[in-house]
């Protein structure tokens, strides 16, 4: 398992522009976006251990991160 965080410009990194003018124009894409860091954020303490979860806590975690991500990505692609 790695621990290294999942931010999405570096998911995305040939998306950048794209990121950034879609945080700015579309409020949804923002909401999504920020909503995307949390969760990214809390899986990757607990996956630190600096926040120590359940393993079914953070499997829910980690499911809701990639739902966000596949959000991000078909909002990125359309």
């Amino acid at each position: 398992m790695s621990h290294t965080p999942h931010e999405i410009l570096a998911e995305f990194p040939e998306h950048a522009d794209k990121i950034h003018a879609l945080r700015q124009a579309n409020a949804h894409f923002a909401r999504l976006y920020d909503e995307y860091h949390e969760v990214n954020r809390s899986v990757h303490r607990a996956e630190t251990d600096l926040e120590p979860r359940s393993d079914a806590d953070v499997e829910s975690l980690r499911k809701q991160r990639m739902r966000l991500k596949d959000e991000i990505y078909a909002l990125l692609t359309h």
